[in-house]
């Protein structure tokens, strides 16, 4: 596919991103706005529209790509995430609701003090800046690779690029902004993903019917797989309990997802936007697989050798680029952009409100939408943008293995703590000594990785999914013997 016909693709996406910017920030873009959309959010609304922010670029390419190796297996993994936003809509939304919290670590604060709160909250802005830039970095080099390589434009200029587009269309509405965004870019996602595995089936000449019986039928269709627990990362419930806790750090302990569910007027709206949002979740992951198998038997019938890509990631842009008809190949960039700068525009912002008004104190000032203020989020945007910049620079120099497992296997030593942290304000009554807190916080993701070593290198035991479990206990066991009794 030319390099311009996708450059003037991405060009008119932006362009309408750009006009529904202008609509919903011309009346108001203060900070009210900004990190709470003005408490005006419709459910229905948030819970479409997070599809897209969840999913990500991630979903798009690599779940497909990882089909190969691990046939229907992640689904495994997305039971365990159903099961945790259940979880967060049971219990960690009406705590949020009854603190009447704008950034969810604010309660540590209330619940175990100052250095606790604030190391909550710096885990946040690390975990989420490290997740955000693995999660752009996968579109990027898509991008890099089928339209600015062209052009012989530098991999940081296409990033630059990137993150100057988001910033543009996000800097003023905020959340009010990115709540339409992500309905348009999640509406995008999922037809994208629909018409993907017609014009895939298509190609293999399979009727709806067929490309179900044949996915179906496949080696590629299996779910479940219960042997080797010591030694396969892929078995059940390695991937279901990984499941389980990585949703409930990733997304319930996350301000990202989390502020989307606090700018709506009552819990009860909040409670129907994840449980909505559950179901529909688990359908478009099916999907997405289905699309992987779908992927790798067209590979096999036109004698496409997987094996020469340099990761499964690139399995996907490169049969939609390379070998199908033009307009599969302007789907699949319509969704892989929806999906990808749905998460990234999303993380930005909900960096900049925790950074604002957990460090900055704006939600303590006496008029939080002061102009001062105003300009001071601008700024702060700004800054994020490009520490993200950086850190996917960095990850382009290190990175080898398929990007989804990277995002996980970091998660799992980033939101660790966090984790522990609300798990022992949760479950105890015990008062933590708040002074130690940040060291302890910094101290287990390197007993997790002792602990993963030990495990592996004595038992034979190949730590998945569950080490954000691991590392949660570890957090919740120092907290826990170092704490004293309520006062």
């Amino acid at each position: 596919m030319s390099p311009i016909i996708l450059l003037s693709f991405l060009l008119i996406y932006f362009g309408v991103l750009f006009l529904i910017a202008h609509v919903t920030s011309r009346k108001s873009s203060d900070n009210a706005t900004f990190f709470i959309a003005n408490k005006s959010s419709k459910w229905y609304v948030v819970a479409f529209g997070m599809i897209g922010t969840a999913l990500s670029g991630v979903t798009f390419i690599s779940v497909p790509g990882a089909v190969g190796n691990g046939s229907f297996g992640y689904f495994q993994f997305v039971l365990g995430n159903a099961v945790g936003f259940v979880l967060i809509a049971l219990v960690l939304l009406p705590l949020y609701y009854r603190l009447h919290l704008v950034s969810i670590y604010s309660y540590l604060e209330h619940r175990l003090g100052f250095y606790s709160y604030k190391s909550g909250a710096m885990i946040f802005l690390i975990s989420r800046t490290i997740s955000s830039a693995f999660r752009l970095y996968l579109v990027a080099i898509v991008l890099q690779r089928f339209i600015f390589d062209a052009w012989h434009i530098p991999f940081a200029i296409t990033i630059i690029i990137c993150l100057a587009l988001i910033w543009l269309y996000t800097h003023k509405g905020g959340l009010k902004t990115i709540i339409i965004t992500d309905l348009l870019q999640t509406f995008f996602l999922l037809l994208s993903v629909v018409l993907s595995i017609y014009f895939i089936a298509d190609s293999l000449h399979l009727n709806l019917a067929e490309t179900f019986e044949t996915v179906k039928n496949s080696s590629y269709s299996k779910i479940f797989f219960w042997e080797d627990f010591m030694e396969s990362k892929a078995n059940f419930w390695k991937q279901f309990l990984g499941g389980i806790f990585v949703t409930l750090a990733m997304t319930g302990l996350d301000q990202d997802l989390m502020q989307k569910n606090l700018s709506m007027k009552t819990i009860g709206e909040a409670q129907k936007n994840m449980l909505t949002f559950t179901g529909i979740f688990i359908f478009i992951n099916l999907f997405f697989l289905s699309v992987g198998a779908l992927l790798y038997l067209y590979a096999a019938n036109n004698h496409l050798d997987v094996h020469a890509l340099r990761t499964p990631d690139h399995l996907y842009p490169e049969i939609a680029l390379n070998h199908l008809a033009l307009i599969p190949g302007i789907i699949f960039m319509l969704g892989l952009t929806a999906a990808t700068f749905a998460t990234t525009d999303s993380a930005l912002t909900a960096l900049t409100t925790s950074f604002c008004v957990d460090f900055l104190n704006f939600n303590k000032k006496t008029n939080p939408n002061d102009k001062k203020l105003v300009r001071t989020r601008n700024k702060v945007h700004f800054v994020f943008s490009c520490l993200m910049l950086l850190v996917i620079l960095l990850f382009r120099l290190i990175n080898n293995d398929s990007v989804v497992i990277a995002i996980f296997v970091a998660a799992g030593y980033t939101y660790g703590p966090l984790l522990g942290l609300f798990a022992f304000g949760m479950l105890s009554k015990r008062q933590v000594r708040d002074r130690w807190v940040p060291y302890i916080c910094v101290l287990s993701p390197f007993l997790s990785y002792g602990v993963e070593y030990w495990l592996n290198h004595s038992l034979g035991y190949i730590v998945g999914f569950e080490l954000i479990v691991i590392n949660g206990f570890i957090t919740w066991l120092m907290l826990q013997l170092t704490s004293k009794s309520e006062k």
